[in-house]
């Protein structure tokens, strides 16, 4: 009888030796993981150098905002070494509460650092808003011009990072100079104005100051952005007749938008964190104090009530950075995944 056998085994031609394969993948996903094992141990040291220089001291910063600063108790007049505050630091800068004499809170004083905080939080958004706004037509206008090919591009380029490369508090010496009532800024224009003696050319000249040193990053980062666009897009316009303006609109502008999001995102919370330029342009006086300089005079005051401040200020940056990713579309990962799927 004969039997009913499956398709008959095809035999390797002579002297071909016969190769028996494993389980199809398990050989690469053995490669993946030991490259994943060996990558982990590469990132180790970075990781924990990281949780030790920025971890550990947020953590200590909030824990310290939640305890009472030692000092004279305003009840008995006897020296107190601190203890559990609660919420009481951040409710008194909110609140823009002081220690009274008789014990309790009472409205901080004018001129007091308590009473500063929401003048000093006004400030720093007033300076934020200007600076970057100011910040980004110059930066897009000058990384426009360094994006054309012309002669003497690459000196064009090195000689617009200067600014950037100079250290701030060198930056804000010169203006310091410039902006004295005998400096080249007055005698420029003729006028007879004290720079850093009242409250709006106070502020001017920090503007002015920041926007000087800060345009560059803000073009380089542009620049970055519209090499990205490849020319024949350009060229294919012109083909089709768009107008200089058509051609910036909606080729220049939705393609850099990426890249300027971006720009603008690291831009703002630089700004946010301001510090040395109007520290020693005007040393805080005349509405000018932010909450950086804020949270260093407080310092020489108390340290927890200070990480208080420290820790609010932090929450603002972190908000207006969620918003940038979130609902502007500064988000610089799934960017960069995009365009990876993209090109596969």
């Amino acid at each position: 009888m004969a039997t009913e056998l499956g398709p008959t085994p095809v035999k390797p031609a002579s002297g071909t030796p016969e190769v028996h394969h494993g389980p199809k993948g398990v050989g690469e996903d053995n490669r993946i993981l030991s490259q994943g094992k060996w990558a982990s141990w590469l990132l180790a040291p970075t990781i924990v150098a990281l949780g030790v220089v920025i971890v550990y001291p947020i953590i200590s910063a909030i824990v310290m905002s939640f305890q009472k600063d030692a000092g004279l108790d305003p009840v008995t007049g006897l020296f107190t070494a601190g203890g559990p505050a609660g919420i009481q630091n951040y409710v008194n800068w909110l609140g823009q509460q002081c220690a009274a004499p008789g014990g309790g809170t009472v409205a901080c004083p004018p001129g007091t650092l308590g009473g500063q905080f929401w003048t000093a939080t006004g400030t720093t958004f007033l300076f934020t808003v200007i600076t970057v706004a100011f910040e980004t037509v110059l930066g897009f206008w000058m990384a426009m011009i360094m994006a054309r090919t012309f002669k003497g591009r690459g000196l064009v380029r090195a000689a617009v990072l200067v600014p950037w490369a100079i250290p701030t508090a060198v930056t804000a010496q010169l203006w310091l100079f410039m902006f004295d009532f005998n400096g080249i800024i007055n005698k420029l224009f003729n006028a007879s104005i004290l720079w850093t003696g009242s409250e709006w050319p106070a502020k001017w000249a920090v503007i002015i100051a920041d926007t000087w040193k800060t345009t560059p990053f803000m073009a380089l980062l542009i620049l970055a952005g519209l090499q990205m666009i490849p020319a024949e897009v350009y060229e294919a316009s012109k083909v089709d007749g768009a107008s200089a303006w058509q051609r910036f609109r909606l080729i220049t502008l939705p393609l850099v938008k990426p890249a300027l999001m971006v720009a603008i995102l690291f831009r703002t919370l630089d700004a946010l964190r301001m510090f040395d330029l109007p520290y020693i342009l005007t040393g805080g006086a005349n509405n000018t104090t932010t909450l950086s300089i804020l949270v260093i005079n407080q310092i020489r005051q108390g340290f927890n009530s200070a990480a208080a401040l420290s820790t609010i200020t932090f929450l603002i940056i972190f908000l207006v950075a969620f918003i940038f990713v979130r609902f502007l579309g500064a988000n610089v990962v799934e960017q960069s995944g995009a365009t990876g799927k993209g090109k596969k």
